[in-house]
């Protein structure tokens, strides 16, 4: 059975995409082996991860259509909060904290809902493959795997990836003043994801905000 990681997501406005393009050129500059933002590492937030068959990719991309199309209207905007990051060994994936609003929640159910019946469990081939020819990591197939409970509705926590840096660069930026600012979608999107979660390979246009 061939399965695919999908990402349904928010695709953020300009001003956003460039300052989460700043803060991964520096996260670059302290870990050159990490991933650039760019037309395989797309900036995003995440509503939605799962595995499903590829067979179904287009009637999966037709349920998420409907669902933005049928539902109330979104206020598709909220406020970035400041930096998060997730630390394995020496190294940290940061991340910029978008506040929840119960819109957004409201949707990811209806799409989480719309999906569920394509959903089935999946392993690291469904992803895009490194370009290295390394395996997917394992903690990122089980975060796909368990992405429904853990974090959904009220542990929803928005965030736009922005790169990979050594840990003790990445707790002095965490510690560093963090001006809010909004942060809009502009549409929404299908991809397929790679490795850390990245949105690497676009498979559907689905909504314009």
């Amino acid at each position: 059975m061939s399965t695919i990681a999908i990402n349904v997501l928010l695709d953020p406005d300009p001003a956003t995409v460039e300052k989460a393009r700043a803060v991964n050129a520096r996260l670059r500059e302290n870990f050159p082996h990490g991933f650039a933002l760019d037309e395989n590492h797309a900036p995003h937030l995440t509503i939605l991860q799962r595995f499903v068959r590829t067979s179904n990719v287009e009637a999966v991309a037709n349920a998420v259509v409907a669902v933005l199309r049928e539902g109330p209207p979104v206020r598709w905007e909220s406020r970035a909060t400041g930096y998060y990051a997730l630390v394995h060994e020496n190294l940290g994936l940061v991340g910029i904290v978008v506040a929840p609003t119960e819109d957004l929640r409201r949707v990811q159910q209806r799409i989480i809902d719309a999906v569920a019946p394509f959903a089935v469990e999946g392993s690291g081939e469904a992803f895009a493959p490194n370009p290295d020819g390394a395996p997917i990591g394992q903690s990122t197939v089980d975060y796909v795997n368990g992405f429904v409970g853990a974090r959904t509705g009220q542990n929803y926590n928005p965030h736009l990836t922005v790169g990979i840096g050594r840990r003790d660069f990445v707790d002095a930026l965490k510690a560093e003043p963090f001006e809010p600012f909004p942060v809009r979608a502009v549409s929404v999107s299908l991809y397929q994801l790679g490795d850390y979660g990245v949105a690497a390979r676009k498979l559907h246009d689905l909504h314009r905000c």
